[in-house]
């Protein structure tokens, strides 16, 4: 759990400024001040046009939500990995064990972290008024309710559920590639987060894009909805195609691979330098006595 927190906390923090791109470019009726080409333009134009720090707005409750979320995230899935995979392939490696136990983690990590992504969301869309994480979460509470804070939840349940799996799946098998004695070996942690972050960012998009649209409810979309609120995955798969057509299904592509690539390259090479750090503490422990 405590390796788990460090790489969660790492891994959001470093990668927020392209997180925030991400979440702008999946915008269905941006501000025409807002359409940028790709992440490194939309980067320099959001620092010179608002400040060099409003990409980072909203970083304070993603990392506050991120500790605890890949806390249990990790956890649950190693005690999950090696309980099935004893069960379905004794004394061996079992992909659907993996599959299944990153499937399983999900549910905790995404009801840890859902209230911090409506929070950071809204609070990194073109002109948000939002300045402080403070007046966001009062804002919402007061003219939503506390279920705002959920509204998106069985949407990122249905988007990281297969993320997840697809995720852990090719994580596993890139490391029975690059390193088959599962030693701890930094050069493979990282290329096979890497790999796994790319395939599961491209595959799951489409439902990356309903949940922000969820998360931010932004107002042409609404006004597209007869003026309510989007709700439910279903509602926003018909909100996202009546506005933008396919194509906007897959709005910010270029930058969720780009965040994720890195992102879950940093999570899984922190996460193995702090388990392989704690374990051997805890075996010189042992062999002290």
């Amino acid at each position: 759990m405590v390796a788990g927190a460090v790489a969660g906390v790492l891994e959001h923090c470093l990668m927020y400024p392209v997180d925030c791109v991400k979440t702008r470019m999946q915008s269905l009726q941006p501000d025409p001040a807002a359409r940028y080409r790709n992440v490194l333009e939309a980067l320099w134009r959001i620092m010179r046009t608002e400040g060099w720090w409003r990409p980072m707005r909203g970083l304070n409750i993603t990392a506050t939500g991120a500790g605890p979320a890949h806390a249990l995230y990790f956890a649950c899935y190693e005690k999950l990995k090696k309980t099935l995979s004893d069960v379905i392939h004794p004394g061996g490696n079992s992909h659907i064990a993996n599959g299944a136990a990153g499937c399983v983690a999900t549910l905790l990590h995404d009801a840890a972290m859902n209230p911090a992504e409506v929070v950071k969301q809204r609070m990194q869309m073109y002109n948000s008024p939002y300045r402080r994480v403070t007046d966001c979460v009062r804002a919402v509470w007061q003219k939503e309710g506390a279920g705002a804070f959920y509204r998106s939840y069985t949407t990122q349940l249905t988007m990281n559920v297969p993320f997840q799996a697809i995720h852990f799946m090719t994580y596993e098998l890139a490391q029975e590639r690059f390193n088959p004695h599962r030693r701890y070996h930094p050069g493979s942690h990282v290329l096979s987060g890497a790999c796994a972050g790319a395939v599961a960012a491209a595959l799951t998009t489409p439902l990356d894009v309903c949940k922000t649209l969820l998360n931010t409810q932004e107002a042409p979309a609404s006004n597209s909805n007869g003026g309510g609120r989007v709700t439910g995955l279903a509602g926003a798969f018909r909100t996202v195609y009546r506005v933008g057509g396919l194509t906007a299904y897959f709005r910010g592509v270029q930058a969720r691979v780009i965040y994720q690539i890195p992102s879950t390259a940093i999570a899984w090479s922190v996460y193995e330098l702090f388990k392989y750090l704690l374990t051997r503490r805890q075996e010189e422990r042992r062999a002290g006595k």
